[in-house]
């Protein structure tokens, strides 16, 4: 299994518009962050973990010529704004799969109506198979897929767990169950914001003692803002096993 990271920054990107804050002034590439996404791939199968606003320039930059679906942890702006821009793909391969809880679903229909119309559609919008997704495992690619609620502040969120892998993000609190699904895990990415406290994101202390509790084998960390610091300096203070993630970056599993 490979996993591309599409983009690895929060919901404003870095560098931020209008900002003169040092990171969003670094020429280090790895400081320059698309929001937050992730491509999962194995055997003939490429999965999209969220479909945000740099979608399109993401699939430009990685080369993904074909994607089987998408994947969306919930509905903020940052995780599914670019769902028109599954066009090409559509216009190539017929209808996308799209997974979601009913909720996200609800909030696509409306933000994107012209997408689920059954009657007098445009004849350019792209075309969706839906699956809904509970908290319980799913089938996707030969593989079991499965789903891990955590809670972005008040709001419910999915995390997804394939097979040795397990994506979180958007993530602030966790059930002891919940956490249980994610136990033997090789690989572990978590959202790590910023310093300081934030009230629906893991900062960087909540984050690296998640991965304590969990104890993967290796971690990432994504969702990051410009008030986390420069890469070079954060991924310098990590534990050993412990990575600061970066856009485009590639892992095997």
């Amino acid at each position: 299994m490979e996993v591309t990271f599409l983009g690895t920054g929060t919901s404003q990107g870095i560098p931020v518009i209008g900002s003169k804050h040092p990171v969003c002034l670094s020429i280090d590439a790895r400081d320059k962050r698309l929001r937050t996404s992730a491509l999962v791939q194995w055997d003939a199968f490429s999965f999209v973990i969220d479909c945000g606003p740099d979608f399109r320039q993401q699939m430009l930059r990685c080369g993904c010529e074909n994607i089987d679906g998408i994947l969306y942890t919930h509905e903020h702006s940052d995780h599914v704004v670019g769902l028109d821009d599954i066009r090409p793909f559509y216009f190539k391969q017929g209808d996308i799969s799209i997974y979601a809880h009913k909720r996200v679903l609800k909030a696509l229909k409306k933000r994107f109506d012209y997408v689920f119309k059954t009657h007098n559609r445009y004849p350019g919008a792209p075309s969706v198979n839906i699956f809904r997704l509970k908290n319980k495992p799913f089938s996707l690619g030969g593989k079991t897929i499965i789903p891990i609620k955590g809670l972005h502040g008040k709001l419910k969120v999915f995390g997804f767990r394939f097979d040795a892998f397990c994506y979180l993000t958007d993530i602030k609190s966790m059930s002891a169950e919940e956490m249980d699904k994610i136990r033997n895990v090789d690989v572990l990415v978590v959202n790590a914001l910023r310093i300081e406290p934030h009230y629906s994101h893991f900062n960087l202390e909540e984050a690296l003692a998640f991965i304590a509790q969990i104890k993967p084998k290796r971690a990432y960390l994504t969702h990051i803002s410009h008030l986390l610091g420069f890469h070079e300096t954060v991924e310098a203070q990590l534990p050993e096993h412990v990575y600061l993630a970066y856009d485009n970056l590639k892992i095997t599993i």
